[in-house]
């Protein structure tokens, strides 16, 4: 039998689609995405799931809507037993202790992940970095290596990494590079089965400090003009505050590039190890972002949640997507097709000769043949994306974007052949009424089919301040997302 592909999965954390040099921003330094897509296929139309980071990532691992997995905001509490890890908690300033932390959860408990099929089909499977998907000091789904970030989130420089079932913080050392020395370690180990290997960077989420970042980058962007980022004032919704607002504009662009710049050098040390262990022909390399980032753009400083209401422009919901197999996919190809965060499920699992016998429905179609350079087989219905934070649900077609806000809050359409910034709201204007209500009623037919009314997004407060427990009947505290 033909042996199977290893597959690398690199995900970043708030990265926007626009924020390579490969992609059309050129201050950004980043030779080895621009490598990975040089070598390969970029998706110039990707978009994820849900505009913040622990929604968006539980679906890529289920092909589910956040409204049939329940993961609907990021993991404040459940990310460890509070009462084991309240001292190493105590050391990591940026996870403030683990204050909101009560029992761990598993919260994707139950459902099937793509790593769960590879697995049991054969792959190793090994994770360096973040999970932030609950229950992180023990490892799950089908994962058999296992060294993560207990809280999700941690300081560049004093990150509290599990493994083996302990959190050590080790100050001092970069945590991008301790993600990669981890991932490097396990590609040395692989001894013949075929391998998934995910390495999840925390970059470039904030903070964006200067003492956050090495040195060599700071000082590289120090002088940038960013000419190529709007220059606009705050949104009048905006969440971004004092500390990473518009009046904080050169500090926050020259941290988030550096952070960048940073994880770019190191991907380039997995990339030069891949090819010195002549792993290139057999290994498919991914690489994408968990959500968007609006880094003034709008005004915005943040993705979903950098706003109230929770905003989803396209730069909060488009990401990055990079992927490469050496003479199976086109070299320096480019796609404009419109693909979804749903869609890698099954596109990991026709790519490794895998099927799956679904259960329900799953949204998302196999995307393989788009970048393996056949003709497009998705059919029409293949052309548009859904995306949901909490009440906030969008449709977005190559022409038309659509977001409503429920029950009754402002409702949003743009002609995105016209007005690709999205900066004109037609909504309410009489002359684009039937177009409105045309693309209502197609998205809630959408959302109807996949979701699962028990743990419907719109039914549960979801605030942007972080969820606490299960959505729905299965959460038993009073309290299922937090209130500041």
């Amino acid at each position: 039998m033909k042996r199977r592909p290893n597959i690398i999965f690199i995900l970043s954390d708030d990265q926007g689609a626009w924020a390579m040099h490969c992609a059309g921003t050129p201050e950004l330094y980043t030779p080895n995405l621009d490598r990975i897509a040089a070598s390969g296929t970029r998706l110039e139309n990707f978009f994820c799931t849900s505009p913040v980071c622990s929604p968006a990532r539980a679906s890529l691992m289920t092909g589910t809507i956040p409204s049939a997995h329940g993961v609907h905001d990021w993991i404040r509490s459940g990310n460890v037993d509070a009462n084991r890890f309240a001292s190493q908690g105590a050391e990591n300033p940026y996870a403030g202790g683990y204050r909101d932390e009560r029992v761990p959860i598993p919260y994707l408990e139950g459902q099937t992940t793509y790593t769960d099929i590879l697995a049991q089909n054969g792959y190793s499977c090994a994770l360096s970095g973040k999970w932030h998907l609950g229950d992180s000091v023990r490892s799950q789904h089908g994962f058999s290596r296992w060294y993560t970030i207990g809280k999700g989130g941690c300081f560049y420089y004093h990150a509290d990494m599990v493994e083996n079932g302990n959190i050590t913080v080790e100050h001092g050392k970069y945590v991008t590079e301790q993600i990669t020395d981890k991932a490097l370690e396990y590609l040395q180990e692989q001894k013949g089965e075929p391998f998934y290997l995910a390495v999840h960077y925390t970059a470039p989420h904030s903070p964006w400090e200067a003492d956050q970042h090495p040195k060599k980058w700071i000082e590289y962007y120090k002088n940038c003009a960013f000419e190529s980022i709007p220059d606009v004032p705050d949104h009048p919704g905006t969440t971004a505050g004092p500390v990473y607002g518009t009046p904080m504009r050169r500090n926050n662009l020259i941290g988030y590039f550096a952070a960048i710049s940073a994880m770019d050098e190191q991907i380039g040390r997995i990339l030069d190890r891949v090819e010195q262990l002549s792993l290139t022909e057999d290994t498919i390399l991914i690489f994408t972002s968990d959500n968007g980032m609006s880094m003034g753009h709008h005004g915005i400083w943040g993705k979903g949640n950098g706003t109230i209401p929770f905003n989803l422009f396209d730069t909060a919901v488009k990401v990055p997507f990079l992927i490469s197999w050496k003479d199976h996919i086109p070299a320096g190809h480019v796609s404009e097709e419109l693909v979804s965060a749903y869609d890698v499920f099954p596109t990991i699992l026709e790519l490794a000769g895998l099927s799956f016998p679904q259960s329900r429905p799953l949204p998302g179609k196999s995307f393989a043949g788009i970048v393996l350079g056949r003709k497009s087989d998705r059919g029409e219905n293949a052309v548009v994306t859904f995306d949901e934070y909490g009440s906030a649900r969008m449709i977005r077609t190559k022409e038309w974007k659509y977001i409503h806000r429920y029950p009754q809050g402002e409702a949003e359409l743009y002609d995105l052949c016209a007005d690709p910034g999205e900066e004109h709201n037609l909504y309410g204007l009489n002359a684009w009424e039937f177009k409105s209500e045309q693309l209502r009623k197609q998205m809630e037919q959408w959302f109807s089919v996949y979701e699962n009314p028990e743990i419907d997004g719109r039914k549960e407060g979801v605030t942007g301040f972080g969820q606490l427990e299960r959505a729905g009947f299965r959460g038993c505290g009073s309290r299922k997302y937090a209130q500041n």
